[in-house]
């Protein structure tokens, strides 16, 4: 689903075209940067049980307004907003610190079932990466991930709880062509991570932040049941970078 005008130019450079599947992107003062990701809007079909969840479960500041639910992550906000129509399931990520990730797995495992594939529910991260992630079903069907990045400088001491959740690390994203819009967010400064990006699954950004861009229909790992499907969504990055698809 586009938002706004199917094509567009990016304000980054004059120069690039973002069109098949990001509507624009716009870059701040601060010119590209890392992918930090401040403040993201996406759709829910279930406003009562996403505000419930991440307040209940995880233990994070909500706001339920009429229409959407506000959710605090870290230096990262999460504004759900009410789509009854949509279509898929959600997939996002949050960064945890760097050596928390035996402590965060009992803080987890103590709130909801962990997700695992072939007896194996703790998993690593491509070598580039270096990384480890855990996986959890979250509100309205979406796949939840804690993820620790141990390329990043962001230990903290102290017990495991919803402060430990640092900010959002990764968002799912379907895309109608997942090489096309790699392309053209390579050309806003956005580049494939790690890997070249492959016709149905191309992550994109930096180790603060990533967009998974996937073909509509794939699953999210670890599960075969939650599928990815084309939906509106707005990312601002730091540094005022704001991107719309």
């Amino acid at each position: 689903m586009f938002v706004g005008t199917p094509r567009s130019r990016c304000k980054c450079c004059g120069g690039c075209s973002v069109a098949s599947s990001a509507a624009w992107c716009e870059l701040g003062e601060s010119g590209e940067g890392s992918m930090e990701i401040t403040h993201v809007v996406l759709t829910t079909r279930a406003l009562d049980e996403t505000a419930a969840f991440y307040a209940g479960v995880l233990g994070l500041h909500v706001v339920r307004e009429p229409g959407e639910v506000t959710v605090a992550i870290g230096s990262s906000v999460l504004v759900f907003q009410e789509d009854t129509d949509a279509a898929g399931d959600q997939h996002l990520a949050f960064t945890i610190p760097t050596g928390s990730f035996a402590a965060a797995r009992g803080w987890l495992e103590a709130r909801v079932p962990l997700l695992g594939l072939g007896g194996v529910d703790e998993f690593d991260g491509p070598p580039s990466w270096n990384s480890s992630s855990l996986y959890f079903y979250g509100p309205d069907g979406s796949i939840l991930e804690l993820i620790e990045r141990r390329d990043l400088d962001n230990a903290v001491a102290g017990d495991f709880g919803p402060q430990q959740l640092l900010c959002v690390s990764e968002i799912g994203l379907a895309v109608p062509d997942v090489l096309a819009t790699a392309a053209e967010l390579a050309a806003a400064g956005i580049e494939p991570y790690a890997n070249p990006p492959g016709e149905s699954f191309a992550p994109v950004g930096d180790v603060h932040g990533l967009l998974i861009l996937v073909a509509p229909g794939r699953p999210w790992f670890p599960t075969q049941s939650r599928t990815a499907a084309l939906s509106r969504l707005k990312v601002s990055l730091a540094g005022g970078r704001v991107l719309r698809f």
